[in-house]
């Protein structure tokens, strides 16, 4: 038994007690991923000895055979999984088990529902895996002591899960980590040994590291026999290896069934639910690698965290260098996960050299195309569900591909998805192909509107003449949708046209329009002028429509002016923006016009001016500068209709 010093008792962070009491009191829904969780742990503080080991050989000490191991005592009801990695020190200790140590707490504790099942989901995404021993567990110690640290610097933590939490020194002769778990009585099931193992075959089989446990005892033998044995001084106990033991993506694809894939995919992503797809290669010839990429289905907490830790697990020559290498793949696509392991870098490699390597450009460039073509595949693919699942989940960030990836600019615009007056439905499910097939004859463009959101973008003003001719109009509205239009700006020769931008141009479909306008401009010239002195101030220019046929006036943004989206959004992150006036645009044919036109007295006119044109402002989902001066003329009008 190790020696234990110098106890002392230390209190959880807050955010640590609610999920202990989660884990207590309501998770029971899927019990065994507390071994999965552990194991996961114990083969990542080996990772991190081989690469620490790499610049500082002694850290291997006399223990070269690196493995995990897992013992029962059926007795003393405990399961116990070891490791000789890395270890910690106590400082690390204190850090690692009495905080949930990563950004994002907050996101964890508010996703929490009380549906079991949902709930235990979450565990291992959400970085606090090891928590998870208190589901079967009503006390748990753990020994560590971390690699090059003297014997007697080993460290000694226990809890029951409650509020407090004990630390003490450690007689530790061994490096590494030993998870210790005092089972429940309604949880002894994980004392027995064939019970533990289908669990590590299940969940751990593609784990690089062997995981150990203790030959099962011979059969049954005569008395004679067991006489003589007894007799003889006990030997020390067998252990074998229950995993593969061999690195998934250094297999053939043959050899490895969907199961082991997915397996491997939940082990290196803390996901409890199936990726969406899968791209296992190796390549060969000027640049030797092998990749395992997978989509997840489902995007994690901090995915618009664009500053969080993200990346490929990069191995080179099967040795674990780095988790989150983010150099391989472009920040639109950080969903990704999977693991990259090559032959032309080298051992010592830093994230500095990565950054200047030109072998990690070639694959970046080769790793993304994949990507593309993964996705390429799905959405193609009959079953066009998952395709579905994946726009719901990371569509938005694939919108920023085309703003960061020119070379494969066409690609990504040729997987985006939209809402377009074609369905009028919110869903997002209709590809620009599908648009370019229903284009009429004669249209040159792709027309969209971008707004706030989808409701009012469906309902804008700006598509009725669009609605009349039976010309299709893309609807945009999320965040991202105006910065993408203004580096999205064609497709497949087609150019792109914001209906709410500059003057309207239907192509060889606007001739009729064209004559028309200039007959309205004539005829409306006098009410322009008029509304021009009025709302001088809050407009750059006031001219008669051609795009209106039900709504009185609209607001339009001058052709190289900032779209309304993108202004509230920098305003609302307090930056600065151009100062620049919308276009009105009134329809002059609009019984409301025609009775401002032909209003006498100019007080009253200039009321009714401005409330023509803060509506315009709010149908676009604006907000009115002066609204008690909007509510002031409204009821001074309804009081004079009432009279």
């Amino acid at each position: 038994m190790d020696a234990v010093t110098g106890e002392e008792t230390l209190g959880f962070q807050t955010e640590a007690k609610q999920l202990l009491h989660l884990m207590i009191h309501s998770l029971y829904s899927n019990r065994e991923i507390f071994l999965r969780e552990l194991i996961s742990n114990a083969s990542d503080a080996i990772d991190k000895l081989r690469f620490e080991s790499l610049s500082d050989s002694s850290l291997m000490e006399e223990d070269t055979e690196l493995a995990i191991r897992v013992e029962l005592d059926g007795d003393a009801k405990t399961i116990t999984v070891s490791d000789n990695g890395i270890g910690m020190s106590r400082d690390e200790v204190v850090e690692h088990l009495g905080t949930i140590a990563r950004s994002g707490t907050a996101e964890f504790l508010a996703s929490l529902t009380g549906d079991q099942q949902h709930d235990s989901q979450l565990i291992g995404q959400f970085g606090v895996g090891f928590y998870s021993s208190f589901i079967v567990a009503d006390r748990v110690e753990v020994h560590s002591r971390r690699a090059g640290a003297e014997a007697g610097e080993g460290v000694h933590w226990e809890s029951t899960g409650e509020a407090e939490f004990t630390v003490a020194g450690l007689d530790k002769p061994q490096r590494g980590t030993s998870v210790i778990l005092h089972l429940k009585k309604d949880c002894e099931e994980f004392a027995d040994s064939w019970r533990v193992r289908s669990i590590i075959k299940k969940y751990s089989d593609h784990i690089s590291v062997p995981v150990m446990m203790e030959k099962p005892p011979a059969p049954a033998e005569d008395e004679d026999s067991q006489a003589e044995k007894k007799e003889e001084p006990a030997a020390a106990p067998e252990f074998e290896t229950i995993n593969e033991a061999t690195a998934l993506w250094t297999r053939s694809r043959s050899d490895i069934s969907d199961e082991e894939y997915t397996e491997f995919y939940k082990h290196i992503s803390h996901d409890f639910e199936e990726p969406l797809k899968w791209s296992h290669n190796r390549i060969e010839g000027k640049l030797e690698y092998t990749s395992l990429l997978y989509i997840p289905g489902r995007a994690p907490f901090d995915l618009w965290n664009r500053d969080t830790s993200r990346g490929l697990k990069l191995y080179v020559q099967r040795t674990f260098i780095m988790d989150d290498a983010e150099q391989f793949l472009p920040l639109y696509l950080r969903f990704i996960k999977g693991v990259v392991d090559s032959n032309d870098l080298s051992l010592n490699i830093s994230r500095e050299i990565l950054q200047q390597d030109p072998a990690v450009e070639s694959m970046r460039a080769a790793l993304t195309k994949r990507v593309l073509d993964m996705l390429g595949k799905m959405a193609k693919a009959k079953k066009g569900d998952r395709y579905a699942v994946f726009w719901k989940e990371f569509g938005q960030v694939l919108k920023e591909g085309p703003a960061e990836d020119f070379s494969n600019k066409e690609k990504i615009a040729g997987l985006l998805r939209f809402s377009t007056t074609h369905t009028d439905r919110e869903d997002q499910d209709q590809s620009l192909q599908d648009y370019l097939g229903r284009m009429k004859e004669g249209q040159e463009k792709i027309f969209y509107v971008v707004a706030e959101n989808f409701k009012t973008a469906k309902n804008s003003p700006h598509l009725e003449v669009f609605r009349k001719q039976g010309i299709e109009v893309l609807l945009l509205s999320d965040r991202v949708d105006d910065w993408l239009m203004n580096h999205l700006l064609e497709f497949d020769g087609k150019h792109f046209q914001d209906v709410a931008r500059g003057e309207l141009d239907l192509g060889e479909l606007s001739e009729e329009e064209k004559k028309s306008r200039e007959e309205l401009a004539k005829a409306s010239a006098s009410l322009v002028e008029r509304l021009q002195q009025v709302l001088d101030e809050q407009v750059q220019e006031i001219r008669a429509s051609t795009r209106l046929t039900e709504s009185p006036a609209c607001l339009v943004v001058g052709e190289h002016d900032m779209g309304s989206q993108m202004r509230r959004i920098l305003e609302a992150a307090g930056q600065k923006v151009p100062d620049s006036k919308p276009i009105l645009e009134v329809n002059p044919g609009h019984p409301l016009l025609e009775k401002l036109d032909a209003e006498p007295d100019e007080e009253r006119f200039a009321d009714l001016a401005n409330i023509v044109f803060d509506q315009a402002l709010l149908a676009e989902g604006g907000q009115l500068s002066d609204p008690a001066a909007y509510v002031s003329r409204l009821n001074k009008l309804l009081l004079e209709l009432s009279n």
